[in-house]
């Protein structure tokens, strides 16, 4: 098939040679590796994959550099992530979206199922959120350091096949280093740039990007977040149907929320000169 695929990495030696074998059908895989400590790198060309170094800074650079930096075989790069697996399915709905693409189309998104306990957590983790993964080179770049965004110079499709993600693959222990840097990450770029006003037509926007956007902006202007998007994820949206696999998740998701909270807050204080 002629699209490439780009995998970023750091220390995922849990994860890569099963997200590798489910791209095993593209013919250029370069794994984008920020200098893991582990067997990351030997698995990757054990594997057949290009490895590419870069240190990490932020989310969005390092996937800059990996649609700008990097040759490539092929015009299309599908980015998956270590902890994700591309479907039959999805494989099948890429080679058939790329056979004869519309000239005006630069980015696919995409949707994933996360999964806890064995289960897939449909209710609790607000499925379905697209992704944008699937990029024309040259056309897309990528904005924001956390939870990026995509930038497109043309139109965008989706996709309806899944990448199935397991984002506890590492344990626990792994899932809270992550989100406690990611809440660190937010909460230093809510200081640094102040959320824009919701609009209620952009809550309605044929964007996937512009709603989630716009849906994050109402949400962050709302009291007591955290406890709002537990009966959000748990009642609203059905994760109590889950049962201790979602009870987990939806505690988990207001966990994150709150440690945002608290080091915006530290983060003002340290400003202000004021204990934390």
């Amino acid at each position: 098939m002629c699209v490439s695929v780009l995998i970023l990495t750091l220390n995922e030696e849990i994860n890569l040679a099963d997200c590798l074998s489910s791209v095993a059908w593209s013919d250029d895989v370069v794994v984008l590796d920020s200098y893991s400590s582990d067997a990351t790198v030997e698995i990757a060309t054990r594997h057949g994959a290009r490895v590419v170094q870069r240190q990490f800074d932020d989310y969005a650079a390092q996937r800059n550099f990996g649609l700008q930096g990097i040759a490539y075989r092929h015009s299309w790069v599908l980015m998956v992530d270590a902890d994700e697996r591309v479907t039959a399915e999805l494989r099948g709905e890429i080679e058939q979206a790329l056979r004869a693409p519309a000239e005006d189309v630069s980015l696919f998104y995409l949707r994933r199922r996360d999964h806890l306990f064995g289960r897939w957590l449909r209710h609790s983790s607000g499925y379905p959120t697209w992704f944008g993964r699937l990029i024309r080179l040259g056309r897309v770049s990528v904005e924001r350091p956390i939870n990026e965004l995509y930038r497109s110079d043309g139109s965008t499709g989706r996709l309806q096949g899944h990448l199935e993600h397991y984002p506890f693959n590492k344990g626990f222990s792994g899932w809270l280093a992550k989100h406690d840097r990611y809440s660190s990450m937010e909460a230093e770029l809510m200081l640094r740039q102040p959320r824009r006003p919701w609009r209620g037509a952009d809550l309605l926007a044929a964007d996937p990007q512009r709603r989630r956007a716009a849906l994050k902006n109402l949400v962050y202007a709302l009291p007591g977040r955290p406890l709002l998007m537990f009966l959000a994820l748990y009642l609203v949206r059905g994760g109590v149907l889950e049962g201790r696999a979602g009870l987990t998740f939806c505690l988990l998701r207001a966990w994150y929320e709150f440690m945002i909270d608290c080091k915006h807050r530290e983060l003002l204080r340290r400003r202000q000169g004021l204990p934390v």
